[in-house]
């Protein structure tokens, strides 16, 4: 799910304390676009799918830069475990 990975990659960047009004609008459209169902309104979906891509770029931009360390490789490790989780739920 697009939400999942968008709140993995906002958890690793540290981005919902740096600005935490933008990372909810981004998982709040995650959520959006994760509720469209596939095939249906193609044009909703690309317009939600940029609005999210433009936030999270502006959200990598003020997120506080990443020490490599434990807490890193322990949260690049969850979010590869939920990616795997995601992928054999979703097969």
């Amino acid at each position: 799910m697009i939400e999942d990975e968008v709140r993995a990659e906002i958890e690793l960047l540290g981005a919902d304390t740096a600005a935490p009004g933008l990372a909810a609008v981004a998982i709040r459209l995650a959520e959006a676009l994760d509720q469209i169902p596939v095939g249906d309104a193609p044009t909703a979906q690309a317009v939600v799918a940029d609005k999210l891509h433009t936030l999270m770029t502006k959200l990598r931009a003020v997120a506080p830069p990443v020490v490599e360390g434990d807490a890193v490789d322990d949260i690049a490790e969850q979010r590869k475990k939920r990616r795997s989780e995601a992928r054999e739920r979703s097969g």
